[in-house]
């Protein structure tokens, strides 16, 4: 199963500083992260690329973005 960040209700950088734990963590390949605005959106798509992780889905949910990556 995938870990989840629900980092919605938060502003940046706080959305890319829990992706960029729960990667460091290694103990899931799959990843969704629950967001809130365009702009974490993009920073936390771009937070993970840089980690050499590949994002997979960004799906608009609710008032938010569910995206989904796997780690490389």
């Amino acid at each position: 199963m995938a870990a989840t960040v629900d980092a919605r209700g938060l502003s940046c950088p706080q959305p890319v500083i829990m992706t960029l734990d729960e990667i460091k963590k290694g103990s899931d390949n799959e990843m969704i992260v629950l967001v809130d605005t365009d702009t974490s959106k993009e920073n936390v798509v771009r937070a993970a690329e840089s980690q050499g992780c590949r994002i997979t889905d960004v799906a608009s949910e609710g008032e938010g973005y569910r995206i989904a990556l796997t780690k490389g």
